[in-house]
């Protein structure tokens, strides 16, 4: 039995989610375990994280146990033959034999586009998020470090359980041209993420380039963890899982 790291690009438009849900819906991680026992592997996949409907992904870990013999290197090419057109694996490696996608991972980092134009395009209406009006980005960057650090992101977050505090890394704004236009790329890296924090804080800080409030007013929803303090969360089809990283030796076959 071999432990497999797998890296998963996928188009979020049609699914309602990674995470396998009730019969009947879409999923991810439901239409990537369908196709595992065809390669030799156990029909489980474990993911770094959980996406929801409509947002995207670059590059999702999963790890899946495999007992057949096919080489590492084919595994991509064997299940791209099986999976749907808006699913695909684009790389796999040996790993540790306990290795976990999810407790092993130091950090994950999403993105979430924002194409700004006077129009709407329908090429991207699946891939951003489109804002008629201007931001006032100097605004934004001054509420970004606001976030970063050791925090209770509650008042970010949508139907979340579990304890709020989180570590978030990194916090930057980019300008592009995109495909369509000008664009303004946000950017987390963090140890972890709640369920809707990525949306919640990008629905506000919104709100800060829109001039409907302050930088500073992030202060208050971190302190309070009130969520009716925070801006609407932005919709999902601009956000993107991009990456996650681990220990090398945890990515080291025993």
């Amino acid at each position: 039995m071999r432990r497999i790291l797998l890296l998963a690009e996928y188009d979020g438009t049609h699914f309602a989610g990674l995470q396998r849900q009730r019969e009947g819906l879409r999923t991810v991680q439901g239409e990537l375990e369908k196709v595992l026992p065809a390669i030799g592997a156990l029909p489980k996949a474990v993911a770094a994280g959980r996406t929801d409907a409509g947002v995207h992904a670059l590059a999702m870990p999963f790890h899946v146990d495999l007992q057949g013999r096919i080489p590492v290197e084919r595994i991509p090419e064997a299940l791209n033959r099986l999976l749907p057109e808006d699913l695909k694996v684009h790389g796999a490696r040996e790993v540790a034999r306990d290795f976990h996608a999810r407790k092993d991972a130091l950090w994950r980092a999403y993105r979430y586009r924002v194409l700004l134009r006077p129009h709407p395009s329908p090429l991207l209406r699946h891939r951003a998020l489109w804002l008629r009006h201007p931001l006032d980005l100097k605004a934004v960057e001054e509420a970004l470090p606001l976030l970063l650090g050791r925090h209770n992101f509650l008042g970010f977050a949508k139907e979340e359980v579990r304890e709020g505090v989180r570590e978030l890394l990194e916090a930057r704004l980019f300008v592009v041209e995109g495909e369509g236009g000008l664009e303004v790329h946000f950017y987390f890296r963090g140890t972890s993420f709640l369920r809707g924090q990525v949306r919640g804080m990008v629905g506000t800080l919104l709100e800060v380039g829109l001039g409907k409030r302050p930088p500073e007013s992030l202060k208050a929803i971190l302190e309070t963890q009130d969520r009716r303090l925070a801006g609407p969360s932005a919709p999902p089809q601009g956000l993107y899982f991009v990456e996650a990283a681990y220990p090398e030796e945890r990515l080291m076959p025993r």
